[in-house]
């Protein structure tokens, strides 16, 4: 079993101030935070970065990540330094970016167009590593992570020791599929995005799915990922602050920090 830290997605709640967002999860026992680039930290604003990382640092938090939105290969090289530098700015060595073009699923890319994607990450990579900073591809319906064979695909393809793999479960996946996506893909794990949500993209209380979760945490097996692990909290049943505090017990309880 490995060992993972309770953290939050920021884009759970968008409509809060980074600051609101800080106060929450401190008050709730999130050990760090994923800032996302679409609200709270937009690439290329280094003086909002650098006001975020302080304001996280004072509640004793950690940045666990920065959750861009490139969508590999649709992208231009300044989108990419933007994001890099702008995860400096936070003091992140770690960026989440999509696998593909933004909501096309895996089955429909000719091997042209494939290829065409799986270059353009490896050059993502090569750039953070520039930067002394790993990636982490989002693990998601409609991108080329949300078949388990187009997953393991580009794990094959996708050779950089600074590229790792979150994972969540597709809404709805049955546990035994879970399991078996965890033991395919475990090594190149980095993080966690937790979520309880049915397969209609309805939410329930993260208490709900609390053994699903215990079992898929409990599975994962030794990863490459040689750095604090988190799972995150993303999204929670109504965008509510109290469903977050109860979902947050429940995440504790799940990695066994009650």
């Amino acid at each position: 079993m490995r060992f993972f830290e309770p953290g939050l997605c920021s884009v759970t709640f968008r409509s809060l101030s980074p600051q609101a967002v800080i106060d929450l999860a401190a008050a709730n026992g999130i050990k760090a935070i994923e800032w996302g680039a679409d609200i709270h930290a937009p690439p290329g604003d280094l003086d909002k970065a650098r006001d975020v990382a302080e304001r996280t640092a004072r509640a004793g938090l950690t940045i666990s990540s920065y959750g861009s939105y490139i969508f590999a290969p649709d992208f231009a090289p300044e989108d990419v330094t933007a994001v890099l530098e702008t995860a400096r700015a936070l003091g992140t060595g770690h960026i989440r970016i999509w696998p593909g073009h933004r909501k096309r699923s895996s089955m429909d890319y000719s091997l042209a167009e494939r290829r065409k994607a799986t270059q353009a990450l490896a050059n993502i990579a090569r750039r953070a590593e520039d930067y002394g900073m790993t990636i982490g591809l989002e693990y998601h319906p409609h991108s080329l992570t949300d078949t388990l064979p187009s997953a393991l695909q580009l794990a094959q393809d996708l050779t950089a020791p600074n590229l790792f793999f979150y994972w969540q479960p597709a809404p709805g996946l049955p546990l035994a599929d879970a399991l078996t996506e965890i033991a395919a893909l475990g090594p190149r794990i980095c993080h966690l995005h937790v979520f309880a949500w049915l397969a209609d993209a309805s939410r329930l209380r993260l208490g709900e799915r609390a053994d699903y979760w215990r079992s898929c945490v409990e599975a994962l097996p030794k990863s490459d990922w040689d750095k604090t692990a988190y799972a995150m909290l993303e999204f929670v049943r109504g965008d509510d602050i109290g469903q977050f505090a109860e979902d947050a017990v429940a995440l504790r309880k799940v990695l066994g920090r009650s």
